[in-house]
């Protein structure tokens, strides 16, 4: 899609972690956090990858949950819903803004009926606090929450791709549960370091686009 216009900022909110901004830019809406672009609507490959490839690894339970990390533009929520061999489906966002803007906002186009779904639950909190504290337990988590492993959104999501970080998400995985992770680019050193944090079955799946490195899923099992 060419794109010859300006972005148009439809709306800014200063939230508990800075500045978020939801922006238009011809067709495309796209979210900007503390000047650091997040993502678009422009494609959605690897966001619907992303839970599709956590899916295909749980081929031994029926109806698994999935703990979806990010909403985002909601990409990654609306296809766990589309599938009805998901069970429970929870997403945690820390940005009341970003909740907003698909329950009330420009969002809703992509993320409605996912919202309305009654498996959806959507849970207004910090991922990295939550994976530590919850009690909850998951077949799947699926992790959108920053550009990658090696390229965090706010420092504080820095221990979340760290052995005690992973630590954390393996607890809230049942056993044999997948942690699927989107990455803007392949990291072999964050795949030793799964393999080190006690994961198995550690692979990566490519996104091929049209310049420069491939978007990736880091994918890894919870023994058990």
């Amino acid at each position: 899609m060419l794109i010859t216009d300006e972005p148009v900022v439809i709306d800014r909110h200063e939230g508990p972690y800075g500045e978020v901004v939801l922006r238009r830019h011809g067709e495309l809406l796209q979210i900007i956090a503390n000047g650091c672009f997040l993502m678009d609507t422009s494609d959605g490959r690897s966001e619907r990858l992303l839970v599709d490839a956590a899916l295909s690894s749980l081929t031994d339970r029926s109806r698994p949950s999935v703990l979806i990390g990010g909403l985002g533009v909601g990409f990654s929520l609306a296809r766990a819903a589309a599938d009805r061999r998901w069970g429970p489906i929870t997403v945690v966002e820390r940005e009341p803004s970003v909740i907003a803007w698909h329950r009330s906002g420009p969002l809703a186009e992509v993320s409605a009926g996912a919202l309305a779904d009654p498996r959806t639950e959507v849970v207004e909190a910090d991922l990295v606090k939550y994976v530590n504290e919850t009690s909850a337990t998951f077949d799947a988590l699926c992790l959108d929450i920053d550009n990658g492993p090696d390229w965090t959104v706010s420092e504080t999501n820095d221990s979340l791709y760290s052995p005690a970080g992973l630590a954390s998400c393996a607890r809230v995985l049942r056993p044999g549960g997948v942690l699927a992770v989107w990455s803007a680019r392949p990291s072999a050193e964050f795949e030793e370091t799964l393999g080190n944090a006690g994961f198995q079955q550690v692979r990566t799946e490519e996104i091929p686009v049209a310049r420069g490195v491939p978007d990736v899923v880091h994918l890894a099992v919870r023994p058990g």
